[in-house]
């Protein structure tokens, strides 16, 4: 697959299913192919100083820190509670502003071919007030990479975020199937088989991209 020019956004099913990592083995594999690209996490939260998700992925780009990190451009709102962003944005006292995010990724889309914008928890998270995460996807026609997991539940969360993917208008270009190691092979296959077959009605070009967290994403792009 190719990925052209422009940002792209990163979502999972669910919280905890494997998105930063995706994230950062994605932005390698590009890197490793010569395209210039970098990450962005418009809101993190749960930390104190640093965007964590941002130092998983530079740690799988093989690379430190990057000047648009110090400079507060890959990621807009860092709150330190670990809760959805609207609510960890109150907690402080705080308002999450979308135009911030859209100049910081316009800024990043300057210097950068491609950028990887990981979202925060699932599609129908709020983003900021009023605004889901979808709708901030959506609104944008920003192309979308789906990490769905083998874990129980995940057929479930995966043809739901498929079905209102399907309703709003996201253009689903690759889906990322996470097999977590502590599941049977079996239920695995159950779940991966179940998803993509749903995920081919809706999106019959999406890229099925079958991943073990030990993979990488060379020859499966």
């Amino acid at each position: 697959m190719e990925f052209k020019n422009g940002a792209y956004f990163i979502s999972g099913i669910d919280t905890d299913c494997g998105k930063t990592y995706v994230t950062g083995r994605l932005a390698a594999y590009l890197r490793h192919r010569g395209v210039s690209v970098i990450t962005q996490k418009p809101v993190q939260t749960g930390c104190e100083t640093v965007a964590d998700d941002l130092v998983e992925h530079r740690k799988a780009m093989g690379c430190g820190m990057l000047p648009e990190d110090r400079e507060g451009r890959t990621c807009s709102y860092l709150f330190h509670k670990n809760v959805s962003p609207g609510l960890a944005a109150s907690l402080e006292n705080k308002t999450i502003d979308i135009r911030k995010i859209d100049d910081d990724t316009a800024y990043l889309l300057s210097r950068y071919s491609v950028v990887l914008v990981e979202g925060d928890g699932g599609l129908m998270v709020p983003l900021a007030d009023g605004c889901l995460t979808i709708d901030y996807v959506a609104e944008r026609s920003m192309p979308l990479v789906l990490v769905a997991t083998s874990k129980i539940g995940s057929i479930n969360h995966a043809l739901l975020s498929i079905e209102v993917c399907k309703q709003r208008g996201v253009n689903m270009q690759v889906l990322v199937f996470d097999r977590l190691p502590q599941y049977e092979q079996a239920v695995a296959d159950y779940a991966f088989d179940q998803i993509v077959k749903y995920a081919k009605t809706s999106y019959p070009d999406v890229k099925i991209v079958d991943f073990r967290s030990s993979d990488s994403f060379w020859g499966k792009i």
